[in-house]
């Protein structure tokens, strides 16, 4: 049989990206030199990266792409570069014979399964860690920062990246940024889509650089005692990509409530569409208050934020006790019945950054909230299938889908009542392609089908390893992975970890990461026989 895929020309271009990914480790091998610490992880790492995508560049010597080797190339490409991005982590806990011992033997890291799991979580911007002792204490400064550098990368997309600044990769552009960007699609902004590439990735840098100034400035006037330069700049890579990863044990509540404050506009620009602020730039600033999917992002934010604000702040928010084995005790909840109940400030600033945290898919916590009554977690749960703006660095679902959605339902019972009307879906004043609104719900019925299939292998698995996991602890698992959200309830909370799960539910939810990152189809539509048949 013939295959109609091109597979040496994509596997040629993963190359090419996997070769250039040793420029970025050159700022972890930095702050390595700068603490004093060993270049090893990082040194062994690049020259592994470079050998094999000079390797895979020798299978075609011109590529041509087209949609089926775009997404081949996608696909592979993040999984290439989280099987190379694990390894600073396996040397740090093994170390290299005859040249570096291990450097932290008991890092939980030292495991494969949970090297590819943190590494996954980091390149797809979910958030989900396994990392028994988030510390300096359990791992160096310079792994834990290229801990934080890959969610930066993959936020707004490592391919998107290559096309904004390599040459080769811009001929078949279009199709690699459209199987790698979230959402429904991506707006070219200019005429080359390598332009289109680097606008979207000026803005991305340009918002995190002034994130860090303004977190190490909190510090400098002493708003933030804690956010020193090295958190600054670790809170800064992982914000804009709506990651979370942080490396305080804590997250974001080992921050001053000015800290806080100051992150949460940050992340709600993180879930909106990388395109609007390029309007903005460019002098039509009006574009931003238009956009029907901005307008209903920050009514989403907006209403669920102020309805937990006024339940937290009358006291129905918060569990009444602590339960026994949970993340929290019972001083840590009166700590927080005292500072939050009957005052507006924390009531509002817990509530909004936790929703907003949630919605964009960053995974910060500015407090644990499984101290939360179930029925502010269950709001949380359903914050996780909502998601930020197409076109942003947010997962799950996505804004634009459900008002498509809502809008072409009211539209079916519209002309339930009247069949001889013909009323099409509009966006933004314009009709939407019957095509898009198809794949849409193609979309949604397959993201709640691997949602809950994925809770029932899990909690299968669950059962079978003896991990006691309740439902609401299994469904906010796989809906935080699938969603690339990061924390759930429970043991995976935001002061919890993914440790506990068995190697195999750890692997499932590897590829929920990846397929969730990648929104599912593109991955799917690979393992079709039509995909490969001439």
């Amino acid at each position: 049989m013939k295959l109609r895929v091109d597979y040496k020309a994509s596997l040629r271009l993963v190359g090419t990206v996997l070769k250039y990914l040793a420029a970025p480790l050159c700022f972890p091998l930095v702050v390595a030199l700068y603490y004093g610490e060993s270049v090893i992880p990082f040194v062994v790492t690049m020259a592994i990266t470079v050998l094999v995508g000079m390797g895979l560049e020798r299978l075609a010597e011109e590529p041509d792409i087209g949609a089926r080797e775009g997404f081949l190339m996608v696909a592979s490409t993040w999984f290439a570069v989280t099987l190379v991005g694990a390894i600073p982590f396996l040397i740090e806990a093994h170390g290299v014979p005859f040249v570096m011992p291990a450097l932290h033997p008991d890092s939980t890291l030292g495991n494969p399964v949970n090297a590819l799991f943190e590494t996954m979580s980091g390149f797809t911007t979910t958030g989900a860690t396994v990392l028994g002792d988030i510390s300096f204490e359990s791992h160096t400064r310079s792994i834990m920062m290229w801990r934080q550098l890959t969610q930066w990368l993959g936020g707004m997309g490592i391919v998107v990246l290559a096309v904004a600044i390599l040459p080769e990769l811009s001929v078949g552009g279009a199709q690699l940024m459209d199987a790698e960007a979230p959402g429904p699609g991506i707006e070219k902004l200019t005429p080359r889509i390598a332009e289109t590439a680097r606008a979207l990735w000026g803005a991305y840098l340009g918002l995190t650089v002034l994130e860090i100034v303004l977190l190490y400035g909190l510090h400098v006037t002493g708003n933030a005692p804690n956010m020193d330069v090295y958190n600054a700049i670790a809170h800064g890579l992982t914000t804009m990509p709506t990651g979370g990863f942080s490396p305080e044990a804590r997250s974001i509540e080992a921050f001053s409530a000015a800290a806080q404050w100051v992150i949460i506009p940050f992340m709600v620009a993180a879930g909106t569409n990388f395109a609007l602020f390029w309007h903005v730039l460019t002098g039509d600033p009006k574009r931003l208050v238009r956009d029907t999917e901005f307008k209903s992002y920050l009514g989403v934010i907006g209403v669920i934020s102020a309805i937990l604000a006024g339940v937290l702040f009358l006291g129905g928010g918060l569990v009444s006790a602590a339960p026994i084995g949970e993340t929290f005790d019972q001083s840590y909840l009166d700590s927080i019945q005292l500072a939050i109940v009957g005052h507006i400030e924390p009531s509002l600033r817990q509530s909004t950054f936790q929703v907003v945290s949630i919605v964009t898919t960053t995974g910060y916590a500015s407090m644990d909230f499984n101290a939360w009554s179930s029925t502010t977690q269950y709001g949380l749960l359903f914050a996780m299938f909502i998601g930020g703006s197409a076109g942003s660095t947010g997962g799950a679902i996505k804004i634009v889908r459900w008002y498509v959605i809502v809008k072409s339902l009211r539209r079916e019972l519209f002309t339930t009542a009247h069949p001889e009307a013909i009323r099409p879906v509009r966006l933004a004043g314009r009709a939407v392609d019957e095509r898009a609104i198809r794949g849409i719900y193609a979309f949604t019925l397959l993201y709640l089908v691997l949602f809950f299939v994925s809770t029932g292998l899990l909690h299968l698995d669950a059962v079978r390893t003896g991990l006691e996991l309740s439902v609401l602890e299994t469904m906010s698992a796989v809906a935080a992975t699938l969603g690339n959200v990061g924390p759930g309830f429970g043991t995976v909370g935001p002061m919890g970890s993914y440790l506990d799960f068995s190697n195999s539910s750890k692997l499932w939810m590897v590829l929920l990461m990846w397929m969730g990152r990648l929104e599912i189809l593109p991955v799917f539509v690979l393992f079709t026989p039509e995909y490969w048949r001439r």
